[in-house]
């Protein structure tokens, strides 16, 4: 069964296992799970010199890293240069691709400016690299789907790609891939009104997350399911979700801001901004929205009547 949305899973990269890989693998996966991408990382970073694999699954941990801290841009981008230049095989160089497309979708959110035509150029690569049975394809139209949803505000074209990514998780076993598509595809329910719907996925996915390990994941679904819950129970969730956050440092970063759980910011590296309002472009009810830029929803947050939508 594979594990992993991207990256390594408890049985090597993509959950698949390679008898050289396995503990190294497990390793990775835990440090993951946890938020401790850059442990994770330097682990990996003997064998991603000469390893596509490694050097793939590297720059994936680091760009997840960006995404809940909205932070360390310049050494995700390292790794991934490192990567697309060992890449080897069609199928590398499309992983290599999803990759650069999600960076620059990520930095558009969250980064420093917007790299929309960069992201559907490297997501558009991807696509015309791989066949369609591959096992890279239901990754590819997630992310595809986070572009419509949060960048090119077509929630339609989102739901139908989310919709692909969904089964094709499931035919391959991606629980954590399914994590996501779940809550996407409640969060757009719950912005067409349809709460029963919307937390029939958010449950789901918080229960694959919590099945899973994926500590710094189950946060943001206990969030996301207090959305759709009765005020006693609300409470409770995100009260929950608040101790979990600050048991990890405060990551995810948007998600500390949203609970008023987050520490005392210091300069953010690589030259990265303050995300905005409630960083996942959840602004505070009653208040505009702030510049031109404003970030788009929680990486792994929840759509409601102030946002677009979740980035992750």
């Amino acid at each position: 069964m594979a594990l992993s949305e991207h990256g390594w899973g408890p049985n090597g990269p993509n959950g698949r296992g390679r008898a050289a890989a396995e503990e190294p693998g497990d390793t990775v996966w835990r440090l993951r799970s946890r938020g401790c991408w850059q442990e994770a990382a330097e682990l990996l970073r003997p064998a991603a010199e000469q390893d596509p694999t490694a050097a793939l699954a590297r720059a994936e941990l680091l760009i997840e890293q960006c995404l809940f801290t909205a932070a360390q841009w310049t050494q995700a981008e390292q790794a991934l240069r490192l990567a697309e230049a060992v890449v080897a095989s069609t199928e590398q160089r499309a992983a290599a691709a999803c990759a650069r497309g999600f960076l620059a979708y990520v930095a558009s959110v969250l980064g420093p400016r917007d790299r929309l035509d960069e992201a559907q150029a490297a997501l558009g690569r991807t696509s015309a690299l791989l066949p369609p049975d591959a096992p890279g394809r239901p990754l590819l139209d997630f992310r595809r789907g986070l572009v419509a949803e949060n960048l090119l505000r077509d929630r339609g074209a989102a739901w139908i790609a989310y919709r692909r990514a969904h089964d094709g998780a499931g035919e391959r076993g991606d629980e954590l891939l399914r994590s996501y598509t779940w809550r996407h595809l409640a969060a757009l329910a719950l912005a067409r009104g349809d709460r029963d719907h919307a937390r029939e996925g958010f449950d789901a996915s918080l229960r694959l997350r919590e099945q899973l390990g994926f500590t710094v994941g189950v946060a943001p679904a206990l969030a996301a399911l207090a959305e759709v819950s009765e005020p006693a129970e609300a409470a409770r969730l995100r009260a929950e979700a608040a101790r979990l956050v600050h048991a990890l440092g405060g990551v995810p970063v948007w998600l500390a801001r949203q609970l008023g759980t987050t520490r005392t910011p210091g300069p953010l590296p690589d030259g990265a901004r303050t995300p905005g309002p409630l960083p996942d472009g959840a602004r505070t009810p009653g208040l505009p929205p702030g510049g031109a830029h404003t970030p788009g929803p929680p990486p792994d947050g929840r759509i409601t009547r102030e946002t677009w939508g979740t980035i992750s």
